[in-house]
């Protein structure tokens, strides 16, 4: 697998032999390892499924399943939610390097076997940074409500 951005990864359909089965909207990543485990993907059912990444092969113009059986049903990918961070509820939020802030996370690169490459920083001026994600980068999630 190519290092992909995830705005680029949640732009690709979900497809078995050529038929467009969904459409990811969100990635989740492990809490501890930052890893991207696996997406939610919104299926032409109408129902939301989890597709862990291993499973998929990433093209050019679609996420390519062998098997409609690795889309998850909906309680695994509950199991999974409760598990992971969205990276919705990180974007926006600060990213950290060696304890220092370092600017506030707009994107990530995904790499092989799901670790994060880079983490993107939202641009200061007309530029965005890419810093090379490690063990000294940390994403800040926003606090959990209890509602």
């Amino acid at each position: 697998m190519r290092p992909i951005r995830a705005d680029e990864l949640l732009r690709l359909p979900v497809r078995l032999h050529g038929v467009q089965l969904g459409r990811p909207v969100e990635l989740l990543l492990d809490r501890v390892g930052c890893r991207a485990l696996g997406l939610e993907v919104l299926c032409g059912d109408g129902v939301h499924r989890f597709l862990p990444l291993p499973t998929a092969a990433i093209t050019e113009d679609a996420l390519t399943i062998s098997s409609p059986l690795v889309l998850l049903e909906e309680d695994e990918l509950a199991f999974y939610r409760k598990r992971a961070f969205a990276l919705s509820s990180l974007r926006g939020r600060p990213v950290e390097r060696s304890g220092k802030a370092i600017g506030t996370l707009a994107d990530v690169v995904v790499g092989r076997d799901g670790k994060l490459a880079e983490v993107i920083l939202d641009p200061d001026g007309d530029a965005e940074k890419r810093v090379p994600f490690d063990e000294t980068v940390r994403l800040r999630p926003g606090s959990r409500s209890a509602a």
